[in-house]
């Protein structure tokens, strides 16, 4: 009986080895950040003697190596030639305790996880602090910023994309091609009726595009880790990161599609179709479960398509939920073995969803709320004093009393130099939660606490997710700055604004010494979100060390219906009491990157002990073989590492954060008395069209004309690498792009690097 389940097992590893398939990643620029070194300016023999520096570049060799190796073996898989070595590698590593299954894992999943804890080691040990250094004497050109694509289906595409694009594109080719000749020279030698060959031949090629479909899902959920390790790795923000998952979420279900399809035809043609559809197989794979998991697959792709998520945005908000379906009923159909090609990225995805999950239990008190005079709103929220951000990042927001379900993001629009215990954020009234956000504000203001003091004060319960963005402050590495914004879109420049302004006046490291704001707004009383950045409060003499300038267009408007300089009121200005000065947790975004890396590697090493115990005490003594049973197993296993493993230290973690907060406190005296200038309610006079600039002027009734003033720049600032930073809607972010490709493709002594810092779902 042993022999016969060893033959048995032996078989099954064969079958399993043979099906599983490579998988490949997008082409992003991964290996670029691993790999790119920033200048040294010590002395040579210096570096060559500092452990820090050996230490930094054997991790950033060591990624590399990792990642070139992972690559190789997903594009030598499919050849002919290679087959009998990784049937090697798999029968060798079959025989260890975890067997074929981690055989698999070890080969296609633990590379990403391996990359993901030395990019902790790094983060942890080499932190990216701004340090000004020497200019350049060469003009810089830059694949990621140079933009390529611009008005088709996919947005802007910047060079380094679309080579990652072409990559990506041509290993899918290159795979399909390559397994389809084997299938006809394998096919060809059997002695089968022709009908039946060619069955054979579109049920091998749908088995052949399953599996590659399966290899790009082990990289759908690495985007989409909001606070993802390897996205600050290669400082990638989550908001551009995004249009990446959207790609690869096509990919994905293009090829489930055709493997599904490819199935349905050669069942149809036999008569079978709903006998094959309904089977649940204990050995191989299961057929209802695929079925489940591509219909819930094509509902997701369906709502998320353009025209259905602009018009119908919960619609698939909601729907994207059932990404949980999808993926349990497809370890379900393919088992335990084949599934682990995809794991790596779908367990990282679960880390940070848990650490995001426990971020947006806590609830967030709100300093102060203002509306301004154009309708806009400015929340103040409370932050601990070690939860750092840069000017260009981002938060998730949810207001309980409006919605238990829906988060918003919006930029941060102050400086984390401005204020260590609060970061503020500009929120545009445009639809129905905006709306009511404004109007429970507006009843706040109206009802202040100590004129009704038997009535329970106004509030407005919060939860935070984030701060999200670049890992790096790479707008202060360009000595010219243009900021291009569009309505609301202004908010993350005026963060950028003030920090440069902090930082002149603090003597810190800034680059920056001709800036540019091109600012295009529907109405002038939109122009009162100008009074939020106060340059000479904070910084008296800044025009002795920047020149800025401010060109605002007033659309929708032939002529001020303000005179300049008049002063407008904030209409509405409401405090809410710190009863228990709760705020934002630092589990996720910008974290601790110690702390972080804890909860890493003992959610990984829980998992392994997890498979390890299942594999001892229940699969082997119990002679488990069910695939789908497997897949299951394989699935709780997962889970329950993150939950218990990484939610204990999460619990260790934030027991910590409030004992450095409660310490916080004894130093620093009591919170409320503290905390008195942001609670107190009042009203300020603010001028609509501060005198900020150097040079400003407003122009009205037409848009900017980018030509006009990109050449103005150019003749102007002379040669020179010129940050361009754009805001706001999508035609204004194409016009730009399509002035910074121009006039980098025909070789002028100006170069404008292209940067879009806009959140589209």
């Amino acid at each position: 009986m042993q022999l016969t389940e060893t033959s048995s097992r032996n078989k099954q590893q064969n079958f399993v080895s043979q099906t599983v398939l490579h998988h490949t990643m997008e082409e992003r620029p991964v290996g670029e950040a691993v790999i790119s070194n920033r200048r040294l300016e010590q002395d040579p023999v210096k570096w060559r003697l500092s452990p820090s520096v050996f230490m930094k570049w054997a991790l950033k060799t060591s990624m590399w190596l990792i990642f070139v190796t992972w690559i190789a073996m997903f594009f030598l898989y499919p050849s002919k030639s290679m087959e009998g070595m990784f049937q090697k590698l798999f029968h060798a590593t079959g025989r260890t305790f975890f067997g074929i299954l981690g055989a698999v894992f070890l080969t296609f999943s633990a590379p990403i996880l391996i990359i993901a804890f030395l990019a902790m080691i790094y983060l942890a040990a080499f932190p990216r602090e701004y340090h000004e250094k020497k200019k350049p004497d060469f003009l810089r050109f830059r694949l990621r910023t140079f933009p390529v694509l611009i008005n088709g289906p996919l947005g802007i595409v910047s060079a380094a994309e679309l080579i990652g694009m072409f990559m990506f594109t041509a290993y899918i080719i290159w795979a399909f091609s390559a397994y389809t000749i084997q299938n006809h020279r394998s096919i060809s030698k059997m002695t089968l009726p022709s009908k039946e060959k060619s069955y054979l031949m579109i049920e091998r090629s749908g088995r052949r595009l399953g599996s590659i479909g399966l290899s790009c899902l082990g990289f759908l959920f690495l985007p989409i880790a909001r606070g993802s390790i390897l996205l600050r790795l290669i400082d990638v923000p989550m908001e551009h990161a995004t249009k990446y998952h959207i790609w690869l979420g096509h990919v994905v279900m293009a090829i489930f599609t055709l493997h599904g399809l490819c199935y349905v035809v050669v069942w149809s043609l036999q008569g079978r179709l709903l006998h094959q559809i309904i089977r649940w197989k204990s050995n191989g794979f299961s057929y209802l479960p695929g079925v489940i998991s591509l219909l819930t697959g094509l509902l997701m792709w369906v709502t998320s398509l353009p025209p259905v998520r602009k018009k119908y945005f919960e619609l698939f908000y909601y729907t994207h939920q059932l990404y949980a379906i999808f993926i349990i009923f497809l370890a379900l159909h393919v088992g335990d073995s084949i599934f682990s090609v995809a794991a790596g990225g779908i367990f990282l995805y679960l880390l940070d969803r848990f650490l995001r999950f426990c971020q947006s239990r806590k609830t967030v008190d709100i300093v102060s709320a203002t509306i301004l005079p154009c309708g806009t709103v400015e929340l103040v929220l409370s932050k601990p004093r070690n939860l750092s951000y840069n000017a260009l990042s981002f938060i998730f927001i949810r207001v309980r009393e409006l919605s238990w379900l829906q988060w918003h993001p919006f930029s941060v629009s102050s400086s984390p130099l401005e204020g260590r215990r609060h970061l503020s954020i500009l929120i545009k009234v445009l639809g129905e939660w905006t709306g009511k956000l404004r109007e429970n504000i507006t009843k706040a203001s109206e009802q202040p606490q100590k004129d009704f003091p038997y009535q329970s004060h106004p509030r407005i319960t919060t939860s935070v997710e984030g701060p999200y963005g670049h890992e790096s402050e790479y707008y202060l590495t360009y000595e010219n700055l243009i900021l291009v914004a569009g309505g609301i879109g202004i908010s993350p420049f005026l963060a950028i604004l003030k920090d440069i302004l902090y930082r002149l006046r603090e003597n810190k490291p800034c680059v920056p010494k001709k800036v540019l704001v091109i600012w295009a707004v529907k109405k002038y009383e939109d122009l009162s979100l100008l009074s939020m950045l106060d340059a000479k409060s904070i910084c008296p003499s800044f025009h002795d060390k920047l020149h800025l300038e401010i060109q605002t267009y007033v659309t929708q408007e032939s002529e001020p219906v303000l005179e300049d300089g008049k002063l407008c009121e904030s209409v509405g200005c409401s405090s809410f009491p710190m009863t228990n000065g709760s705020s934002m947790s630092s589990l996720v975004g910008t974290g601790n990157n110690i702390w972080s890396g804890v909860y890493f590697i003992s959610s990984t090493i829980g998992f392994i002990i997890c498979l390890g115990l299942m594999e001892a005490f229940y699969i082997t003594p119990f002679h488990v073989t069910r695939w789908w049973f497997k897949g299951l197993l394989f699935i709780i296993c997962m889970i329950a590492s993150v939950f218990l493993f990484g939610g204990f230290v999460v619990i260790l973690w934030h027991y910590w954060e409030r004992k450095v907060l409660s310490r916080e406190k004894y130093m620093n005296g009591d919170d409320k008395s503290r905390s008195t200038q942001y609670n107190e309610p009042k009203k300020q006079l603010v001028a609509c069209q501060p005198n900020l600039a150097s040079s400003s002027s407003t122009q009205y009734g037409y848009r900017p004309d980018f030509q006009e003033i990109f050449n103005s720049v150019s003749e102007r600032w002379g040669k020179a690498d010129i940050g361009v930073i754009v805001c706001g809607p999508r035609n204004l972010r194409s016009s730009v792009a399509a002035e910074c490709r121009s006039r980098t493709m025909v070789g002028n002594q100006t170069i404008f690097h292209f940067n879009c810092h806009s959140f589209d779902l």
